[in-house]
């Protein structure tokens, strides 16, 4: 079986080109690879067509994670598609040809595969136990995601209005509602080092990243929890947090802390901006 006419690996890229070419040298060449350059940056598709001339390179402004999936997806040719973050670690090819092995054994019924992670902090991602080989599991990270493309296309792909977070969370919710489940792969162990794939060109810039991920993670779980719960339920769910952002820029007022009082009045600005049905478009 020609193993690379059924998959096509897909990378999403902004500012990540030393990671971007370390992730290439563990998948080689092997399979059919789209890469979406969400900088947008000429100089990063030149050097990679002139080093690896059977990648194509896509590049965009920066149009977001899921949106930028969705994008490649109109560029795919083949039965399955696996999506890499370009900051994980320890893959091979072996592991990639283990998703195939396991979507046939699902049937193709699935919504997508995740592997399993070995050095996440379980607070933030829960993940099934490990004694089984394969299990149901509610959601996956958005850090390695195998889909089969028409299970894709029957979800209709990622919400685009999410920017950053919960897109990965949307899309098994509602491949659940309709008898998709997505499935963890325990023998599949990848590491995944968690907000590395950007290279930061100063502090400044570095502090404008975090400034961007802590607005868009409290718009992107507001908003999605209004679409699972309904606005009551979480305006409901979200008033605590609501009052303690509120007394936290109220006490750093009153010590004049500029830098705690910048991260909390953005983060009021991201709930608030959800809460008001207003897009997600806080940009750097």
């Amino acid at each position: 079986m020609n193993i690379s006419s059924d998959l096509t690996i897909v990378i999403i890229s902004y500012k990540s080109e030393k990671k971007v070419f370390q992730l290439l040298k563990k998948i080689k060449n092997n399979f059919k690879c789209l890469i979406v350059d969400n900088s947008n940056s000429k100089h990063f598709k030149k050097k990679i067509e002139q080093s690896h001339n059977q990648i194509k390179v896509l590049l965009q402004k920066n149009i977001g994670y899921g949106a930028a999936i969705n994008f490649a997806n109109k560029f795919i040719k083949t039965k399955y598609f696996l999506v890499l973050n370009p900051d994980i670690e320890n893959l091979n090819k072996n592991k990639i040809l283990k998703f195939i092995k396991y979507a046939k054994k699902l049937n193709d019924n699935f919504s997508c595969i995740g592997p399993r992670y070995i050095n996440i902090n379980p607070k933030t991602l829960i993940q099934s136990k490990i004694e089984y080989e394969i299990a149901k599991i509610k959601s996956i990270s958005g850090a390695v995601m195998f889909f089969n493309i028409d299970r894709f296309r029957e979800i209709k792909g990622f919400d685009e209005s999410f920017f950053l977070y919960f897109e990965e969370t949307d899309y098994c919710f509602r491949g659940n509602r309709i008898g998709l489940n997505c499935f963890q792969i325990n023998t599949i162990k990848i590491k995944h080092n968690v907000g590395t794939s950007i290279e930061f060109k100063d502090q400044i810039f570095k502090k404008k990243i975090k400034d961007l991920q802590s607005w868009h993670f409290i718009w992107s779980k507001f908003y999605f929890y209004k679409k699972k719960y309904g606005i009551t339920l979480s305006t409901i769910y979200f008033t605590p947090l609501l009052f303690r952002i509120l007394i936290k820029i109220l006490m750093f007022i009153l010590f004049n802390d500029k830098e705690r009082l910048h991260k909390y009045t953005n983060r009021l600005d991201g709930l608030m901006a959800s809460f008001k049905g207003n897009p997600s478009y806080k940009r750097i």
